[in-house]
């Protein structure tokens, strides 16, 4: 089992920004990638960015490209989000996820609301 604890989302004027935190514990000695998902109201849960635990290697949604950067600290099993510049539309609840090598686990989720 893995547990995964977020932090860091909240309520931010258009413009501005946030960073999320996604702290994994338990089995994380499979780690294969960490990454964050965002679910809007009345939308589906949609990919935003992802990180493999190895390399680093980080893979973006194009909406966010050149805004957010996903980084990792894998002495610490977390995953941070850092936001730039939000927009209204980057409103929703933003679930971190961990890939292992057979198992996938998600976060409870944070609110990050953007007021334009």
């Amino acid at each position: 089992q893995v547990q995964l604890v977020e932090s860091g989302g909240g309520l931010v004027q258009a413009g501005g920004s946030l960073r999320l935190s996604c702290a994994a514990s338990g089995r994380t000695f499979a780690t294969t990638a960490m990454g964050w998902f965002r679910q809007a109201p009345g939308k589906e849960r949609e990919f935003v960015a992802r990180i493999t635990w190895n390399l680093g290697s980080a893979y973006y949604a194009d909406s966010v490209k050149g805004r957010f950067t996903i980084s990792r600290d894998n002495a610490k099993n977390t995953v941070y989000l850092q936001m730039n510049a939000l927009k209204p539309e980057d409103t929703a609840v933003y679930f971190c996820k961990f890939d292992g090598s057979s198992e996938n686990y998600w976060g409870q989720g944070t609110q990050v609301t953007v007021s334009s």
